[in-house]
C-alpha cells in the first residue's frame, strides 16, 4: 500500500502546499482520498483523471472535497468519458460540491456511496474501518487495510478515544495536527487535534509511524514535529505535498 501526499495544508492552500488530499495505491487500483482545495493540479502529476478508481473522503469541509468538482469536470467532459466514478462520503457530506453544476453537466460521471461513520465496507483491494470522529460537522475516521498493512487517517477531529482504537497498531497514521501544543479557541478545542496530541494518540496507539497533517497555514513543520516528538518516539514527518510513503515498510 503506498500513500502520495498531494496536499496537507488546512483551511486554505498556500503558494506551495494543497490542502488535504491523498492517493492511496495498492495493486493497481488507486483511491482518492479527500480532495481539498488545489488538490487537482497536484494529482496530475501522478496520473490522469480517467485513472482513479474511486473517491473517499472524510467529511464535508471544501478543504477536503472542493476538488472533486474539477476531477469529475475532467471525466465528464472528456472526449471518451470513463466510467462513473464510485464515490463513498458520509451522508450529505458531497451534496454542495456536487451542486457546483447542474445535475444533467455531471450526473453520469460519478455515482455516491454514502455511509455512517462506523460502518465498514470494501473499496477495490482496501478494508475500509469507519469511526464517527468529533469535528464541526461529521466526519469519519478511516482506516483502510490491504496486503497485511494498514493506514489510519483521522480526518479532521477533535480529541477522542475512540482515535487510538482508529490507530492501534496501524503500519501508518496519518493525523490532523492543526495547532502546535493547543487550540486557542476553547469553541474550537472539542474539534481539533494538535501535533502534540497526534503523537500522544500514535504512542498509545503503537502506530508505525505517524504523519502530521491539516497544519494551519504558516505553521513551521519542524515545531509541528518537536511538538509530536515529545509525545511519540517512532518516525514522524509532516504531510508535505510530494512525499510519498510505503505502509507496509513500516
Amino acid at each position: 500500500m503506498r500513500l502520495t501526499v498531494l496536499g496537507g495544508c488546512g483551511a486554505w492552500p498556500t503558494v506551495r502546499q494543497a490542502c488535504s488530499g491523498y492517493l492511496v495505491e495498492h495493486d493497481g487500483f488507486r483511491l482518492l482520498i479527500d480532495p481539498g482545495y488545489a488538490t487537482f493540479p497536484r494529482l496530475l502529476d501522478h496520473i490522469t483523471p480517467d485513472r482513479v478508481d474511486a473517491v473517499l473522503v472524510s467529511h464535508g469541509h471544501p478543504d477536503h472535497c472542493a476538488d472533486l468538482n474539477p476531477l469529475l469536470r475532467a471525466r465528464a467532459l472528456s472526449a471518451t468519458p470513463p466510467s462513473p466514478l464510485p464515490l463513498h462520503a458520509p451522508y450529505g457530506a458531497l451534496d454542495a460540491v456536487l451542486a457546483l453544476d447542474k445535475p444533467s453537466m455531471l450526473a453520469s460521471s460519478y455515482t455516491v456511496r454514502s455511509f455512517w461513520p462506523g460502518e465498514r465496507f470494501g473499496i477495490g483491494p482496501f478494508a475500509v474501518d469507519t469511526w464517527n470522529l468529533p469535528h464541526f460537522v461529521p466526519n469519519a475516521g478511516l482506516r483502510l487495510s490491504a496486503g497485511g498493512a494498514s493506514l489510519a487517517y483521522t480526518g479532521d477531529t477533535g480529541p477522542s478515544p475512540d482515535i487510538s482504537r482508529l490507530a492501534d497498531g496501524a503500519d501508518l497514521f496519518l493525523s490532523e495536527a492543526t495547532y502546535l501544543y493547543t487550540v486557542p479557541d476553547p469553541n474550537d478545542a472539542p474539534y481539533l487535534l494538535t501535533a502534540r496530541g497526534a503523537g500522544q494518540y500514535a504512542a498509545r496507539a503503537g502506530a508505525g509511524r505517524l504523519l502530521l497533517t491539516h497544519l494551519w497555514p504558516g505553521t513551521d513543520e519542524n515545531a509541528a514535529l518537536k511538538a509530536a516528538r515529545d509525545a511519540y518516539n517512532g518516525p514522524v514527518a509532516v504531510a508535505s505535498t510530494g512525499l510519498a510513503v510505503d505502509a507496509a515498510a513500516c
